[in-house]
């Protein structure tokens, strides 16, 4: 028996991610379906002497990590779709100030208040900025609670690298199911990144100063060049992605958290069947994978996407595509889980 192997739900293997990480910081609201969040940091980080602060709102919680990200404290919030979208602001000022914060969202349905069904409707708003002005936000999407472990330890270390906010875009279903968990037993992260830009007091050195608001003739427009330079790096080194049989196939399945489990396994029961089926997951939202879309688009293929929402990410499997393929839709809003079954009779059709 693996003693490092613990059954918890993925809510909660967020939180011991962070923790592994060494965040010192949390400040949360409740709202479902991520309440167990707040609440099990509400324990753990006690227990450990570092900060927990239930917020008055999610506005103030958003606020409160830009303010101990500005001391170089590792700091995390967490919400669920309308809570995310107050945090809009918070998190454009943010990337403005080049700080780094993690953010994970457990998506609920919507538009408005919704339900509290998992769903996958804020890849927009996560992955073209969502908030106001010219930035971006990394954005990992965990379709396990192993990955729900990982990807929040992981995000820790990109914010800081980069200087930048990162996104943990799961859903209700992930949150709330219970899996298997191996957790580190390594030491927390240590910062390894340049951290002379932090607020730590000036006694013998110049004053530092970190302002989203720059009035002087050009000086936003150059900031802006600065901000794409980092982003085109970002592009360049931190594309994350999961690929299976697209070598031989004719029909390629892409999906992303819990659409891509159900995805994986209507691949394998195609091909059984004996219909060439591949499947191409992407992890990183942004940067999106759109050069892997870009090199599997060939010959007589066809795509299919499959997502929890309207179509979302299937706007940017199409531009991927570039018109050399056929992209197709499969999609269920509001909180509506997509089954195998429905998946797989859509590739029947496609043959």
């Amino acid at each position: 028996m693996d003693k490092n192997k613990i059954l918890m739900k993925g809510n909660i293997a967020l939180c011991e991610g962070a923790i592994a990480a060494g965040c010192l910081a949390y400040f949360g609201y409740p709202i479902t379906p991520q309440n167990e969040v707040p609440a099990h940091m509400s324990k753990r980080m006690v227990e450990l002497n570092r900060v927990f602060l239930q917020a008055e709102s999610e506005l103030a919680a958003v606020n409160m990590v830009f303010g101990a990200s500005l001391t170089g404290t590792r700091a995390m919030t967490s919400s669920s779709s309308p809570g995310i979208s107050l945090k809009q602001e918070g998190i454009s000022y943010l990337a403005g100030c080049e700080l780094p914060a993690v953010i994970a969202n457990v998506q609920r349905g919507g538009p408005g208040l919704g339900n509290i069904a998992g769903s996958q409707s804020d890849y927009f708003q996560t992955t073209k900025g969502g908030g106001h002005g010219d930035y971006r936000t990394i954005t990992l999407a965990p379709f396990s609670v192993q990955e729900m472990y990982d990807f929040t330890y992981q995000a820790f270390n990109l914010a800081e690298k980069y200087r930048n906010p990162v996104m943990i875009l799961s859903d209700g279903v992930v949150g709330q199911m219970m899996e298997p968990v191996v957790i580190r037993q390594d030491k927390p992260q240590k910062q390894k990144h340049n951290r002379s830009w932090v607020l730590d007091g000036c006694k013998n050195r110049k004053p530092r100063l970190i302002r989203s608001l720059l009035m002087a003739e050009g000086a936003l427009e150059e900031f802006n060049w600065k901000l794409k330079k980092k982003y085109d790096e970002i592009r360049k080194n931190e594309i994350r992605v999961e690929t299976q049989d697209i070598e031989d196939a004719d029909i390629i399945l892409v999906a992303f958290g819990i659409a891509a489990r159900v995805a994986k396994a209507a691949m394998k029961q195609a091909r059984s069947e004996g219909i060439k089926v591949g499947y191409i997951r992407p992890i990183t939202l942004w940067p999106f994978p759109e050069n892997v879309i870009r090199d599997a688009a060939r010959g007589k293929r066809k795509f299919l996407v499959a997502e929890m929402n309207l179509g979302q990410m299937v706007e940017d499997v199409r531009l991927a595509v570039e018109g050399k393929c056929p992209v197709d839709f499969l999609g269920r809003p509001g909180g509506g889980l997509i089954n195998q079954e429905e998946l797989l009779n859509k590739i029947r059709s496609l043959k």
